[in-house]
């Protein structure tokens, strides 16, 4: 009530002065960009329980293209590393390079809806994953997608599910860099990988935090298939 309040009384301050008139410039909307650092040279370290829990690092391949690799730091760098890819306004998920081939990433389906997952709309039905929408909207979002995973090598596909949900940036903190804004995706994973033509299992569930300014793992809340927690220590550029 204190802060209506308080609108209240600015509002008509400025209509007594003449100044209700004037429009105020909208704030621009900020961009997956400036959280993830997507685009950029830049790498950052996750800690859990007193020790490493992983490192990873963006690594640009063109003006819309940037690979990004998750790994142990002492066996660095790891062969595998996601593509994505921007386009308008979203960033797709092509796939990702690992064991010496690369996996190509298809969907068959895709809706999206809102924070609860309801209302949800089918948007796509073939091409790379809409993985995430670029501009950041003022609320949050959910983005579901069934397809395949194909290993380049040997033909062999799996089916996968990926349920995603974004929120809008909020304050958020850790233990080692304190305050900052971040937006965060819930998701879980699903695949049949071992169980060809099998329904498909979940693998993961997870909370990623994500700091602007700072990049990706700024904190990490692992609930399937066990609890795990870890809190980025450490951000630099390459």
């Amino acid at each position: 009530m204190r802060r209506c309040a308080r609108a209240v009384a600015v509002v008509g301050a400025a209509a007594a002065t003449g100044l209700a008139g004037i429009t105020v410039p909208a704030q621009a909307a900020e961009n997956y960009g400036q959280y993830s650092m997507f685009g950029k040279r830049r790498a950052g370290q996750h800690w859990s329980g007193g020790q490493v829990g992983g490192q990873w690092a963006w690594k640009p391949l063109s003006s819309t293209t940037s690979e990004i690799s998750w790994g142990d730091p002492k066996k660095w760098p790891p062969s595998y590393a996601e593509k994505f890819v921007r386009s308008g306004d979203w960033l797709m998920l092509d796939g990702w390079r690992d064991n010496g081939t690369y996996y190509k990433l298809r969907v068959t389906k895709e809706q999206i809806g809102d924070v609860n997952c309801k209302n949800l709309k089918t948007f796509a039905t073939s091409g790379p994953q809409h993985y995430v929408k670029w501009t950041i909207p003022s609320t949050g979002y959910c983005l579901k997608a069934w397809g395949t995973i194909t290993e380049q090598s040997s033909g062999k596909v799996v089916d996968f599910g990926h349920t995603q949900i974004w929120y809008p940036p909020a304050s958020c903190s850790n233990r080692y860099l304190g305050k900052q804004t971040c937006i965060k995706q819930w998701e879980s994973w699903w695949d049949n990988n071992g169980s060809p033509g099998k329904p498909i299992k979940r693998k993961l569930d997870r909370d990623q935090y994500i700091a602007r300014g700072q990049g990706m793992a700024f904190k990490i809340h692992q609930f399937y298939p066990k609890t795990w927690n870890s809190e980025a220590k450490s951000y630099w550029n390459w």
